[in-house]
């Protein structure tokens, strides 16, 4: 029995034995499908006469700016009584409620018509689509040896070029139904879902993808669905209600205020069975949070929370038990009978679920084998000769049968012609029952402003920019679509106070930095303690410089699984526009730097005095201004390869490396003018020059401290071991020799002249600060570009 959620304008609702999934109570106002019931014949409508012309006239635009003016008015205490308007809710009646809430209630008018009874379906529908990648050609890495006794190699089958994943597949999904793409482990299932989410680019997906029969634009379609990943991708550290809210605070417009937001996210978790987790921690390995199941509910609510018109699901029941399964699907139920297209993957439907679900495509190795009913399955095995036994879930003799055929030389190619045939014996059958043309009632423009008039699509371009091109204005120019839902700084404020948030209930991560800093400042000072102005306490310094300096950017490798632990929650919340990668890159930095302030200081108060460094204050807090530098370029080269590499395993060895040749030609190990030329470049690409010069001006700058003194200057040469009398004797005659009066304690060598030596000279100690300060924006603006290529979300 089809259903006839384009023909209802209301549907009598009953009680179900679907509802042991804890269902909240609605108003009956929704489209419902019961398999158990008939639908009354009094309730049935005739097709109604498409709207005058001149509707059409106005733009999504207009209407989206529209929509944002109507709840201005909902929300304002004068408003007219008697101005008909939509309220929609989530589960139940909330007091109060105003267009803000996500399920529905109607207040002057019904759900499916318009003024005039329009019928208001949408049709997500897809035809021919195909969709081939590059194989790679597998081969020894070594050439083959002689084998067996002929000396012949073995023979193995040409790979072929190119492989398909999708091949010809058709169908459509409509909305208040759930269409699910069932199929074994590479069948095609999430490259299906990919293609109908635009997630494939189009250079590479042939065949079209239309809603109500016009194409969609990507931006477009990025403000009216959602996409649901496999994975839960979430924050551990957060609670369910406040996951909620982020999203809510992301992706509902600043028009919206915070009371409505937050009225939202309470109905939202009262619908998705939420209401007892609502305090507990997402949970990780290290933390115990909610359950498998509502972790997937919480995955579902936070692309939800705008009410999109279409919502693609790729396997959401994935790795969940029976019942929290049955309750997840039960959700997805809810959403499409609010006014939703739901398209989802699933690997082997239960019984209940199966009975929630309208339409099924059984995909093998990319091809069709089945589009249609779940109650048609039966009588279509029977025509292909494998009938259904009665005790069996349908959806799984199916996949048996499908699995058993692919182990077949010519796979399932026997059922893939069986279904085309079956497609077309019924399609004027199905056209007959279901009342539906080739096109839907209304175009996209209309049927999108009709669902938004009933509170969908909350996050749409409020400010007038969204624009849609019906058939017949073709040459028309489109406007600009707004792709975010919030202002550049809102979004900066919201993800720097959520990575606050998150960072304060993981403490340890910074005081084990912490412990780590100050240890080795620790032992840095207790090794060079109280260095004196000799030729041997001059080395030490430039040992204890050199070593500082670079553990400063070993110790920020720790910002390397930062983001990475993030990558996958930046790459999904980005993929829909909940914000831009610019406001992502500011407060990632904003909440990093106030703990490299406090290291700074750790390390400084720990080495600078006990190592008796010179400069008094304007020396100690130079040392620090330079410590913060080094870590804020360390962490900035470590961010940039967070963004660059998609592991941390390959991560480390990059960081380490790279570090290690800094240090190499820093200057310490080999002076500058000693560097081969052909090398020189990477001198001045060192990050650790520039620290390590800095701190030996801030050391050897005072031209009146002297480090060689008289007899000093044997040090570290075969004089060195002569009895002190013969080395004055040899200074007096050094002297009369010079013509020089050398005596024991004059000065040899000044701070300036080693600095000097060390060719050191280039710079001022205030230049290769600001090197280094600029070093940290350049590599936070490399990673700002790294995300901007590396997460594009798209299939090639």
């Amino acid at each position: 029995m089809s259903r006839f959620v384009d023909k209802l304008p209301f549907f009598d609702r009953r009680s179900s034995p679907m509802e042991e999934a804890g269902d909240i109570p609605r108003n009956g106002l929704l489209h419902m499908h019961h398999h158990h019931q008939p639908h009354h014949s009094g309730l049935l409508m005739q097709p109604q006469p498409s709207p005058p012309a001149k509707q059409s006239s106005f733009t999504l635009a207009q209407l989206l700016k529209r929509v944002n003016e109507a709840r201005s008015d909902a929300s304002s205490p004068t408003s007219s009584p008697t101005h008909s308007h939509y309220t929609i809710e989530l589960g139940g009646s909330v007091p109060g409620s105003t267009g803000s809430d996500l399920s529905e209630r109607m207040r002057g008018g019904d759900r499916d018509r318009g003024s005039d009874g329009t019928l208001l379906p949408f049709v997500l529908k897809f035809t021919d689509l195909t969709y081939s990648v590059k194989q790679r050609k597998k081969g020894p890495c070594l050439p083959a040896l002689p084998f067996g006794r002929g000396g012949r190699e073995p023979t193995e089958p040409e790979v072929p070029r190119m492989k398909t994943l999708l091949d010809n597949i058709s169908g459509e999904a409509r909305e208040g139904e759930i269409m699910a793409v069932l199929g074994a482990s590479g069948s095609g299932k999430s490259t299906l879902i990919d293609a109908l989410a635009n997630r494939i680019v189009k250079e590479s997906l042939h065949g079209s993808v239309t809603l109500n029969g016009e194409s969609l634009d990507s931006n477009l379609l990025k403000v009216i669905s959602a996409y649901v990943m496999q994975d839960d991708l979430l924050y551990p550290m957060l609670t369910v209600e406040e996951t909620l809210m982020f999203a809510a605070e992301f992706r509902l417009p600043r028009s919206l205020p915070t009371k409505e937001k937050k009225k939202r996210v309470q109905a939202l978790i009262d619908q998705l069975g939420l209401r007892n987790a609502a305090n507990t921690i997402i949970g990780d390995e290290g933390h115990r949070g909610v359950s498998g199941g509502e972790r997937r509910r919480v995955s579902i609510g936070v692309d939800i929370i705008h009410d999109p018109i279409v919502l693609f699901l790729d396997e959401p029941t994935s790795g969940l038990d029976s019942t929290s399964a049955f309750m997840v699907v039960k959700v997805l139920q809810r959403i499409a009978q609010s006014g939703s297209v739901v398209v989802m993957s699933i690997h082997q439907p239960s019984y209940r679920i199966l009975g929630l679900l309208d339409r099924l495509l059984f995909l093998s190795r990319g091809q069709t084998v089945y589009y249609g009913s779940p109650r048609a399955l039966p009588s279509f095995f029977n025509d292909f000769g494998k009938p259904i036994p009665g005790n069996e879930n349908p959806t799984e003799f199916a996949l048996d049968l499908i699995r058993e055929l692919e182990t077949m030389p010519q796979g399932a190619r026997d059922l893939v012609e069986h279904n085309k045939k079956w497609q077309t014996r019924m399609a004027p059958k199905a056209k007959h029952h279901d009342g539906h043309g080739e096109k839907p009632s209304l175009s996209l423009k209309e049927a999108i402003s009709a669902s938004i008039s009933r509170g969908k699509l909350v996050s749409g371009a409020t400010d007038g920019s969204v624009s849609v091109h019906s058939p017949g204005m073709l040459a028309a120019p489109a406007a600009p679509v707004s792709k975010f839902a919030n202002p550049f700084w809102v979004e900066m404020g919201v993800l720097t106070r959520r990575a606050f948030l998150s960072t304060k209930r993981t403490p340890e991560i910074f005081i084990i930095r912490l412990a780590a800093v100050m240890v080795t400042g620790f032992i840095l000072a207790t090794i060079f303690w109280r260095l004196d102005d000799s030729p041997k306490g001059v080395e030490e310094r430039l040992g204890f410089f050199a070593i500082a300096m670079s553990t400063m950017f070993y110790t920020c490798s720790d910002s390397l699984p930062v983001f990475l632990n993030e990558r996958y929650i930046f790459l999904r919340e980005t993929a829909y526009n909940a914000y831009r990668r610019s406001s992502y890159v500011l407060s990632h930095t904003i909440v990093g730097f106030p703990s490299l302030i406090v290291l700074s200081f750790a390390f400084a108060l720990t080495t600078f005095f006990a190592v008796g460094l010179a400069g008094g204050a304007d020396g100690f807090f130079f040392f620090v201004a330079i410590v913060l530098a080094s870590f804020w370029a360390g962490s900035g080269f470590a961010t940039f390869l967070s963004g660059v590499v998609t592991n941390v395993m390959l991560g480390f060895p990059v960081v380490v490396s790279t570090l290690a040749y800094f240090l190499l030609f820093s200057g310490f190990f080999i002076n500058r003018d000693r560097i081969p030329k052909y090398w020189l470049w990477f001198h001045y690409l060192s990050l650790v020059k520039y620290p390590y010069e800095a701190v030996m001006q801030n050391e050897f700058s005072d031209p009146t401290r002297c480090f060689v003194r008289g007899v000093q200057m044997f040090d570290n040469t075969p004089l060195a071991a002569l009895p002190g009398v013969l080395k004055v004797r040899v200074l007096r005659a050094m002297s009369q020799s010079l013509g020089v009066d050398i005596g024991t304690n004059t000065c040899i060598t000044t701070g300036p002249d080693f600095l000097r030596q060390q060719a050191v000279t280039d710079l001022t100690k205030w230049d290769c600060l600001w090197i280094t300060v600029a070093w940290g924006f350049l590599f936070r603006i490399l990673f700002y570009i790294s995300l901007l290529l590396g997460s594009r979300n798209k299939r090639r």
